[in-house]
């Protein structure tokens, strides 16, 4: 048999169903519904998506066309995305489900829930009080330098006058009473630099007790040996001490420079002001009772009975009442005028404050 037989007579052909033809199925596959609706437009002739059947209906002419209709007629809804989901409110979140409203949290909604009331203004106050809190550290230093300050400025002006200047000047000077027993003016600047020298250095007692007078003599007797021993001790040890008050000074205010802005102004401010209110209360007493002042401060330092002598005795012809009350005058107009500069210079004025001119007196607290 070839293709050319004749077919039998009684053999017929089967005729396709209508509703069953795939003859489009091969170029139309059956998944082409999922591309992009455009191109599936595109590529689908209206001739194969549909088909005219009787009475001017149109219906699709396979399967696929159906899917294709089907796809240009209702788009796919777009899919929001999740930072789209995650702006909506949480209400807007839900689902209908059989009636009932079903809300899903977001996961940042426990960020929303605020602290009560009393939480939150604790929570203020701490952070306020933090803020405005100020070192502890600075405010000591502070203290310190205004401390230190005062007993500085004394032991300085004490050492101004222990010193062979001060000597010269007071036995030079018009109005100093003379002595009656025979000593000249060289013979007290002589005599007195070896007492005032023995103040500051590391002699013993024998750098004084070895000294003779002209007529050969002991110059000091015992008495007077022991008792600038003793203000030896007193003197070194005041030096000492305001040595060791300056370095400490140097270190607040080095540190204070650092640490606080306008910090070694306002210690050396307070500062002068007790040094002020020291050297004023002194002087007060001082004008009110001078021997009794004088007699007092003895006291506190020396033994009692260790430190009277007689007249005629070297050291009362070498420093009489007059050189004492000159040298407490002198070391109060020292500290008196370096208190006044430093308060002067210290002033907290505006611009040291570093305030404007125009800024109200309110906000300088």
């Amino acid at each position: 048999m070839n293709d050319n037989s004749p077919t039998p007579a009684k053999r017929t052909e089967p005729q396709p169903d209508p509703d069953l033809d795939t003859s489009s199925d091969s170029e139309e596959p059956a998944f082409a519904w999922l591309k992009d609706s455009g191109s599936s437009t595109a590529d689908v002739s209206p001739a194969r998506s549909a088909g005219v059947g009787q009475g001017g209906v149109t219906q699709p002419e396979s399967r696929a066309g159906r899917k294709a209709a089907e796809a240009a007629v209702e788009p796919p809804a777009a899919v929001p995305s999740v930072e789209e989901s995650l702006r909506k409110e949480p209400s807007a979140q839900g689902a209908t489900l059989n009636g009932a409203h079903f809300s899903e949290p977001l996961p940042t909604s426990a960020l929303q829930v605020r602290p009560p009331q009393e939480e939150v203004e604790r929570r203020n106050a701490e952070r306020e009080s933090a803020a405005n809190a100020k070192p502890v550290a600075p405010r000591i230093w502070q203290v310190l330098l205004a401390l230190f300050y005062p007993v500085i400025l004394l032991v300085l002006a004490v050492r101004a006058v222990t010193s062979p200047l001060f000597l010269w000047a007071e036995y030079n000077r018009p109005g100093f009473p003379g002595d009656g027993y025979g000593f000249s003016t060289d013979d007290r600047m002589t005599y007195g630099s070896y007492a005032v020298d023995y103040l500051s250095n590391w002699a013993g007692p024998r750098y004084l007790g070895d000294l003779v007078n002209r007529s050969g003599g002991d110059l000091f007797k015992d008495g007077e040996v022991g008792h600038m021993a003793d203000v030896k001790v007193v003197i070194l040890s005041a030096f000492g001490g305001g040595a060791l008050l300056i370095v400490l000074s140097l270190v607040a205010i080095a540190y204070l420079r650092r640490r606080s802005t306008g910090g070694v102004r306002r210690g050396l401010f307070a500062g002068s002001i007790v040094a002020l209110a020291i050297i004023l209360g002194l002087g007060a007493l001082a004008v009110l009772g001078w021997q009794q002042f004088f007699t007092e401060f003895h006291r506190i330092f020396f033994a009692s009975g260790s430190w009277t002598f007689a007249l005629e005795d070297t050291l009362i012809r070498l420093f009489p009442g007059q050189f004492w009350i000159d040298a407490g005058i002198v070391i109060a107009a020292l500290v008196l005028l370096v208190s006044l500069v430093t308060l002067i210079l210290t002033w907290p004025t505006r611009r040291r404050r570093g305030l404007a001119k125009d800024e109200p007196i309110a906000a300088e607290a």
